[in-house]
């Protein structure tokens, strides 16, 4: 198995900066299921994935923990029986960035047929 898949990104090159409300609307727009919730430097983007059993929602989080490594950019998670809910802002930049919504867009193709 390749290695490459398990390097975080490196974030020193890369300026992130918190996006407007506008441009999180507008984002928003684009995903299915997702919703802000929270708010001020706890605002986040927000989706529930529903299985139907514990082994089905296991097998979910440790797939989005391979992206969220790649990436270096994690999500809360809240994990039960049947169901995980993602939380995904950006601390360092005190809100929502594109990064949020990459990884979103990201999570969302785990379960794309």
């Amino acid at each position: 198995m390749s290695t490459s898949m398990f390097k975080a990104k490196e974030w020193k090159g890369h300026a992130r900066r918190a996006l407007s409300a506008t441009e999180v609307v507008a984002s928003l727009a684009r995903l299915d299921g997702w919703k802000l919730a929270g708010d001020g430097a706890n605002v986040a983007i927000e989706k529930t994935y529903t299985f139907a059993n514990y082994f089905e929602t296991i097998a979910f989080v440790n797939a989005l923990a391979m992206i969220a490594h790649r990436e270096d950019h994690h999500p809360d998670l809240s994990v039960h029986y049947n169901r995980c809910v993602v939380r995904f802002n950006t601390h360092d930049v005190g809100g929502i960035s594109s990064s949020d919504f990459d990884c979103a867009t990201q999570a969302d193709a785990l379960l794309a047929h």
